[in-house]
């Protein structure tokens, strides 16, 4: 997969979530819409996906409006569709349901053919002990491969 272009992260997901499984998942965009994720603004921090009937929905995603859009311009907050497999939606939707688990959008950005798409994960929200946990291993790791790489040398 290669990535063009301006890409919006969301870093606390990996954070607050423990990533099950991942989708990518294009957008039903504006004309203005595009032009300003093109220009570099825009948050999918506060952002979640949501499965209602047979159709995934991004709600709470910030895309600012395009000044030079005049009066076509977009709403910054409007909830977005997104475009998945028969099957995926099916995933998501059994894993939202029977396992608890929340739908994350971990990063939007645009395609080698220029189309804007956004991965989203499947996943498991974290307790204040498990997000601590997580970052002590993180931190052994790091060190070790310190350690490796001194060695080498």
């Amino acid at each position: 997969m290669r990535i063009m272009g301006r890409m919006l992260t969301n870093r606390r997901a990996r954070h607050d979530y423990d990533v099950l499984e991942t989708f990518e998942a294009g957008l039903v965009l504006t004309g203005s819409e595009v032009k300003s994720l093109r220009a570099g603004g825009g948050s999918i921090a506060e952002a979640y996906a949501r499965v209602a009937g047979d159709e995934v929905w991004l709600e709470g995603a910030n895309l600012p409006t395009y000044a030079q859009a005049s009066y076509n311009n977009h709403e910054p907050l409007r909830r977005r569709k997104l475009l998945l497999h028969r099957r995926e939606i099916a995933e998501l939707r059994k894993g939202l349901e029977r396992r608890g688990l929340t739908v994350v959008p971990l990063k939007l950005y645009f395609d080698a053919r220029g189309r804007a798409k956004l991965l989203i994960a499947l996943a498991r929200g974290r307790k204040k002990h498990d997000k601590r946990a997580a970052s002590a291993e993180r931190d052994a790791r790091r060190e070790m491969d310190r350690v490796l790489k001194g060695e080498s040398r």
